[in-house]
Parts: structure tokens; C-alpha cells; sequence
């Protein structure tokens, strides 16, 4: 044999590459990109900066800024770059990040840097802002992740629709569980609050399971959440939900004098729907009568692309039809259905307003939205049942 011959015959027995072992901080990089290529796939478009522009639109174009700038965020995040976002070049809105300094740094990057690697050179800080940032930057990857993403998506779209607004934390500081912010240009959920203790310096504290909706989680005490929103320039507190304009003693224009909750359950053969075809149901809300609606079901993605058949309804009146179907695909977020179908010319489709629900849970909210208690609950899949 020849050498060419060998080295092929020998190839199979050559040492495999070893994987590049990813530290913390640069997971939550490539998690940070991720997020903005998530965008791109939905807009067709990179984030652009503009006071015009919706709030997450403006924070992942600085985010983005910021990858283009730093070289080791761009070698990190090269390989997966198959939408050619880092050929946008390095200049950022107001200022090269070579030009800022280390407070501003870390005010745009403390989602991916630890805080000690650009504070503790320049600054000597107290006892109590070494813990708060270093409970920030000690965050590990959300392992359940998928449970939450439906609420981070249902929050982020009536943030768009104007069911919730965000307001400068500090009006009101308090920390309780259920509650969503937004620290660094991160959305965060306050997952878990554990038992309350005293701190060294008096004051109540606990410690707390937080989302991020990059996709990881940290077990910051509540203090120092806090301090890290009253430090943070951008720290928002989003507001829940305000019953008030669901519920009118006077009709308006956007009011149905007798509106209808409709449930619906598929005929579709898909092997999943099958299975569970008593529990999968489409919730929705008109002001028109529903089986015109759902007359063309079987050529139409929304329905799953087969017939369906009508459960249940519910009439209410002087009811704002677009809050209250917002308010009611929030509450069942959790058990939203995660299932892809190709329409009739073939493109990939995933139908919203499935939910993986008992009608007797939904009998129960709406009885809850008829005595007006329902901006309390979410539904909680594991127990199957509702919860404050």
C-alpha cells in the first residue's frame, strides 16, 4: 500500500476531536444570540434600534450590537451564524463598545458576563453589591424551560396588545411569586419565592427561583433582586392584568352586546390529537355566531386542517372581546398545544389557541370571569387544575 492508501485505511482509528467543553458565561452568549435569531426567523428582518420600535425589538439590536463588537462574542457565535447577522459590522447606535466603560458594559452585558470580571479592577464596591451582582451573574440553564416559555411568549404579546405596560421599578418595589420584570434587557418571572428569613442587617429576605428568558434560571435572594432593578436604569416592573377594562357596566365600540366564549375539539386523525382528543381544545371568543366560523374548518390551519365539533359555549355581555380572549389564553398559556401541521401549500404551521385542557377547567373559568376573579389564576397543567 501506498501512503495515501495507510493514511485512509488508518483514518477510522484516528483519535476523535475532543468537544469544546462551554463555560457558563459563554453558554449564555450563544443563548443571547439564539434569542435574536429567533427574531430574525420571525421578522425576516434584524432588530433595529428607534424609539418606534416595540421594547424587545430595541433590546435585542443592542444585544446584537454588542456580539459584532466584542470579538470573543463573535468567534463564539460564528458557527451557528447561518442568518449573516455578525456582517452587519461593529457600530452601535450611540457608541463603539470599545469607547464605553466598565459600568456600561456590564449595564448591556450583565445577561452574559459575570459581574466581578468588569467591576473588580476599577471599583471597590460594599459587601452587599459584590453579592447582589454575583447572585445576577450565578444563573445555570433552565432545565424546564418549556414549561415557561409560554408564559415569557403570552406576556411579551399583551405587552404588544396593550394588556400590560411596563413601569419604572421603584413605585412599587414589591417582589412576589408570579411577578414578571425586566432587569439587563432580560424578561424575568419570579418563579419561586422560598421561606423568609432574617438578614444580617434585619431586613426580611428569601431566596427565589428566577426565569430568564434566555433560558436560565438563578436562585437570587430577593433583596438583591431589588437592588439590581433600582440600579438598573431600564428596570421594569410589567404590570398584571387590570380587570377593569374587561368588564363595563356601558357598552363600547370594541364591546358585543352578546359575546361567546366557544370551545372546540378536533377531528384530526394527527396521531397526538387522536390520542387526546378529549382533552385538546380550542378556546376562543366572537361577536358572530360560531358555526360560520368554523364552517371551512377542514381547509383552514387554525383548525388543524379536519373538522371540529362544538363543545361548549358561553354568551356574555358588555364584555371587551379582544381583552377577554387575551386574558383567557393567558390563563391557559401553561397547557398551550406545541404541535406543527404543513397547510395546503406545504409551509410548516403551528396553530395557537389548542390547549392541552379538561372542559370542566374551563367550565370553572368562566365562571371565574362572570365574577370577575380570574385575573388571579393560571392554570396549572401538572395539577390540572387553577391556581392563584
Amino acid at each position: 500500500m501506498d501512503l495515501d492508501d495507510l493514511s485512509a485505511e488508518l483514518q477510522e482509528f484516528a483519535q476523535p476531536k475532543k468537544e469544546k467543553n462551554l463555560t457558563a458565561r459563554e453558554e449564555r452568549i450563544i443563548a443571547g444570540f439564539v434569542e435574536v435569531q429567533r427574531f430574525v426567523e420571525e421578522h425576516g428582518r434584524a432588530p433595529q434600534h428607534g424609539e418606534d420600535r416595540d421594547i424587545f425589538e430595541r433590546l435585542y439590536a443592542v444585544r446584537l450590537d454588542r456580539i459584532r463588537a466584542l470579538e470573543e462574542c463573535r468567534e463564539l457565535v460564528a458557527g451557528i451564524d447561518h442568518q449573516g447577522l455578525l456582517e452587519g459590522g461593529a457600530t452601535v447606535q450611540e457608541e463603539s463598545a470599545e469607547n464605553m466603560d466598565d459600568d456600561e458594559l456590564l449595564a448591556e452585558l450583565s445577561h452574559m458576563v459575570p459581574g466581578g470580571e468588569l467591576t473588580e479592577l476599577r471599583h471597590v464596591r460594599s459587601t452587599a453589591e459584590k453579592r447582589a451582582v454575583d447572585d445576577i451573574a450565578n444563573r445555570t440553564l433552565c432545565e424546564d424551560f418549556d414549561q415557561f416559555k409560554p408564559l415569557f411568549r403570552q406576556v411579551e404579546a399583551e405587552l404588544k396588545a396593550g394588556i400590560r405596560e411596563t413601569r419604572r421599578f421603584g413605585q412599587d418595589a414589591s417582589i412576589e411569586q408570579g411577578n414578571f420584570f425586566i432587569l439587563n434587557g432580560q424578561m424575568v418571572y419570579v418563579a419561586e419565592v422560598g421561606a423568609m428569613f432574617k438578614a444580617p442587617n434585619g431586613d426580611n429576605d428569601a431566596r427565589l427561583r428566577v426565569i430568564y428568558s434566555n433560558e436560565t434560571e438563578s436562585d437570587i435572594l430577593l433583596r438583591s433582586l431589588q437592588r439590581a432593578l433600582y440600579k438598573d436604569e431600564t428596570g421594569r416592573r410589567i404590570t398584571e392584568h387590570d380587570a377593569g377594562p374587561l368588564f363595563r357596566d356601558t357598552l363600547e365600540d370594541d364591546d358585543v352586546e352578546a359575546g361567546t366564549i366557544y370551545v372546540l375539539r378536533s377531528k384530526s386523525q394527527n396521531p397526538f390529537v387522536a390520542e387526546h382528543r378529549e382533552l385538546i381544545h380550542k378556546i376562543g371568543v366572537t361577536g358572530g355566531k360560531v358555526e360560520a366560523r368554523i364552517a371551512n374548518a377542514e381547509h383552514d390551519a387554525t383548525y388543524l386542517l379536519a373538522g371540529v365539533e362544538l363543545v361548549a359555549t358561553y354568551k356574555l355581555v358588555g364584555v371587551n372581546r379582544t381583552k377577554l380572549e387575551a386574558l383567557i389564553h393567558r390563563v391557559f398559556a401553561p397547557a398551550q398545544l406545541d404541535l406543527q401541521i404543513k397547510d395546503r401549500f406545504g409551509h410548516p404551521v403551528k396553530p395557537k389557541e389548542w390547549f392541552l385542557v379538561p372542559l370542566s377547567i374551563i367550565d370553572e373559568a368562566v365562571e371565574r370571569i362572570r365574577d370577575r376573579s380570574i385575573t388571579r389564576f393560571i392554570y396549572d397543567p401538572k395539577n390540572a387544575r387553577l391556581s392563584e
